[in-house]
């Protein structure tokens, strides 16, 4: 069972416990079968508002009256608990053969691996003790009927972000970058990754957009501009959404309250209600075409000395 006092040694045990690991392994691949769609909010980086996307793209789509689940993925950086008032879940005793009931934050339901630890517990696993954790969130949480189960990404391209692509069949990805072209390389390495894997690229969300001064009213664009709209184009998928700078999204991130919920006025709050439904709007495009994951393989080819 994974608490307060996980160590890595007991990392790979179920969350709730089960009768036989042979119950574990079928639901692990099973998945959360009742969830209509899954969506990826990836960057390929750190630091460029991921993490608040999801929360607030999760929300949005919950204010229109649908299910919605909020899986955290970062196992080595959790933050989505602080963005969404961090709650106790609820775990049966080991040897129950109960999935752990995810609490229900605002009416959407939320499970991270930092709700399980202590808050200055560091997890130092290796990346398949990591991506075992990701196999029981999916497989051994009670997620019940959603509409949509959004999927905060860790940065990078590894181990953990391989095991969501094969473990659970991946609606689309949408892909969160500043428009700085340090941030854009790294997010065109998420592009590269969910291309390999046969995940739909929904679209480009394009955070830090600029920022309004109160005084001047005049538009900053202090990371540059248009970064979005050229990956977009060069990844060939629309341009979701353009989130604009405000201190408000960083003070509602740290109070647990998402943007759209506290300031639904705001300018931010509308970027990423459109962008919300700008994502709905791209599914239905890829339903429509039928560009719907069903596996992958990864080639590995190697190269004998003295060839070229």
């Amino acid at each position: 069972m994974i608490s307060a006092g996980t160590t890595a040694k007991t990392a790979g045990e179920p969350l709730g416990g089960v009768a036989s690991r042979r119950a574990v392994a079928d639901r692990e691949r099973a998945g959360p079968d009742a969830v209509d769609r899954v969506i990826a909010i990836a960057s390929g980086k750190g630091g460029v508002g991921k993490s608040t996307t999801a929360v607030n793209i999760a929300y949005a789509l919950a204010d229109k009256g649908l299910a919605v689940g909020l899986l955290d993925a970062d196992i080595f950086g959790p933050s989505i608990p602080v963005m969404t008032a961090r709650v106790e879940p609820v775990v049966y005793p080991k040897g129950s053969s109960s999935p752990v009931q995810p609490p229900q934050l605002g009416g959407v339901k939320v499970i991270s691996i930092a709700m399980f630890q202590t808050r200055q517990k560091t997890n130092i696993w290796r990346g398949p003790m990591a991506a075992a954790v990701i196999r029981q969130f999916l497989g051994q949480v009670a997620w019940g009927k959603l509409d949509y189960l959004i999927i905060d990404y860790p940065p990078g391209t590894s181990d953990i972000q391989l095991t969501l692509s094969q473990a659970v069949k991946l609606s689309g990805a949408v892909l969160v970058t500043t428009p700085q072209d340090v941030a854009l390389r790294d997010v065109e390495k998420a592009l590269g990754l969910f291309t390999t894997t046969r995940v739909p690229v929904l679209g480009i969300v394009e955070t830090m957009s600029s920022f309004i001064c109160d005084g001047c009213q005049k538009e900053h664009h202090i990371f540059l501009s248009a970064g979005g709209e050229k990956l977009a184009r060069k990844a060939n998928v629309p341009l979701l959404g353009k989130i604009p700078l405000e201190t408000n999204v960083v003070l509602t991130s740290d109070r647990g309250i998402p943007m759209v919920r506290q300031y639904p006025n705001s300018m931010s709050a509308s970027a990423y209600r459109k962008t919300a439904d700008q994502i709905e709007a791209q599914l239905t495009t890829v339903s429509a075409a039928g560009d719907t994951v069903q596996g992958f393989h990864l080639v590995w080819q190697t190269q004998e000395r003295g060839q070229r």
